[in-house]
């Protein structure tokens, strides 16, 4: 099984940025950790970062035909970007939105999830531990079609 992990704007600057929100482990550290984790379930992963909208699409379009399923953090494009829900739902895969953050228990605007709406299920304010269970989800809806 194959898995594209696709970490939106900002996520780059883990461990600098609001580490009162965030924590204070770096990307490597989440790129380390997801890579751990794939590995204990006999999951390949990918992982890809971009803080740039057009690049996520993109990313999303290739995965086609090359991956079992897509876990996201869209990051703030969550909330603003129809276009990574359009090329989530073109691709037809399966794919699991993560938040670092428990978007639900910030901002009012950080409710709304339009990759969510392309998603299976969504894991949010579990810190570095959404991912695995992001993975887990995948390896189960995938072993069971």
């Amino acid at each position: 099984m194959k898995i594209l992990v696709i970490n939106g704007p900002n996520i780059n600057m883990l461990g600098i940025r609001e580490k009162n929100i965030y924590g204070d482990k770096d990307y490597n550290a989440l790129i380390r950790y997801i890579k751990e984790s794939a590995e204990n379930l006999g999951v390949d992963v990918e992982c890809f970062q971009s803080n740039s909208e057009g690049d996520i699409v993109t990313e999303i379009q290739k995965a086609y035909g090359v991956y079992d399923g897509i876990v996201i953090n869209p990051a703030a494009y969550t909330h603003t970007s129809i276009a990574i829900l359009d090329a989530l739902k073109a691709v037809s895969m399966p794919a699991v939105e993560v938040h670092i953050s428990d978007v639900n228990a910030r901002e009012e605007f950080r409710r709304i999830s339009y990759a969510g709406m392309a998603c299976i299920k969504t894991y949010a304010g579990l810190g570095f531990e959404g991912y695995k269970k992001a993975i887990e989800t995948l390896k189960s809806h995938c072993d069971h079609k």
